[in-house]
């Protein structure tokens, strides 16, 4: 669960990036956040990673209280979470197979829960006949699917997708979103940072929009294909 409270960042060279923004997002739930660049998006996963820490207002994310988390505590709140990037992030030395233990080997998991889990894992996402290629031995849809199994190698709380689709082409961009549906509803959060609205409007979720700092919209977004069924009848 993430929940902000009359939250804003104000940065040393006087951006306001959030202002007083206040919103829940519950366990189990899908939400793209949605805005043009500048608005605030990065500053808002930057507050939810406690990689920024507010300037005021209080954030809880999966229990544990954000905005005033010591520096030790950190790790624990990153260990709930799994993060997609933009730009993957492969180790172009390793293997798929062990770019994706590396994420289990970074929190001391044993060898034989990393021998069990990250072949489960890359089934899950559809790389188990890939796991001794090399990152530039794959597509970019492939390793985005990668950085995927990476990020859900540990079994975390929520799934952060910062513009997961922003590399690859439109077709591959649609399995990646079908794939994180299918992981939530297994129970996993998933939150989307994004500017491709026709990706968007393709999914029957929530989308926030944020501008200039502010949450301007909070909406539960129709599928183009029930509106266009709606449209016949």
């Amino acid at each position: 669960m993430i929940e902000f409270r009359n939250v804003s960042k104000v940065y040393p060279s006087g951006t306001h990036a959030l202002n007083k923004a206040s919103l829940t997002i519950e366990k189990g739930e899908f939400v793209f956040i949605v805005g043009s660049s500048g608005a605030g998006k990065s500053t808002f996963l930057k507050l939810i990673m406690h990689e920024e820490t507010p300037s005021s207002g209080t954030i809880f994310v999966n229990g544990m209280r954000v905005d005033k988390m010591k520096h030790r505590h950190v790790p624990m709140l990153r260990r709930t979470m799994g993060i997609v990037f933009q730009d993957f992030r492969l180790i172009d030395k390793m293997t798929v197979y062990d770019n994706v233990a590396f994420a289990m080997r970074a929190i001391g998991a044993r060898p034989r829960a990393i021998k069990k889990r990250v072949p489960y894992i890359l089934e899950l996402v559809g790389l188990e006949n890939k796991a001794d290629r090399y990152p530039s031995q794959l597509s970019g849809g492939e390793q985005q699917r990668v950085g995927l199994a990476r990020a859900l190698v540990n079994n975390p709380m929520m799934i952060i997708a910062d513009e997961p689709t922003g590399n690859i082409d439109p077709e591959m961009s649609y399995e990646i979103m079908e794939l994180l549906s299918e992981i939530n509803k297994r129970g996993t959060t998933i939150l989307i940072v994004t500017h491709e609205h026709d990706l968007v409007h393709s999914f029957g979720r929530r989308v926030i929009t944020i501008d200039k700092g502010v949450v301007v919209e909070d909406t539960v977004n129709l599928p183009e294909a029930v509106l266009e069924g709606g449209d016949e009848a």
